[in-house]
């Protein structure tokens, strides 16, 4: 349920205590047998390159996902 309902492999990694990322990968799998959710995973993504463009995208329901994108910005999501 925790990847259900974050879409976030990391996280259900860290949630569960798993070592490595492919073990949990199976989750990833079970969801869409599950809840058919494949149309549903549709995101806009944005890059915030400072603290105001992350500021600003979070004010309008974009969530960090993780990580750098190429250029050092950090990525933000949000369902379409």
């Amino acid at each position: 349920m925790g990847y259900h309902k974050t879409k976030d492999i990391l996280y259900a990694k860290k949630l569960l205590g798993h070592k490595r990322v492919d073990n949990p990968l199976v989750y990833i799998n079970l969801e869409n047998a599950i809840f058919k959710t494949l149309k549903d995973d549709e995101f806009t993504v944005r890059v915030a390159h400072n603290v105001e463009e992350a500021c600003n995208l979070v004010e309008v329901g974009f969530k960090y996902v993780a990580g750098d994108s190429n250029d050092g910005g950090k990525i933000f999501r949000k369902r379409k």
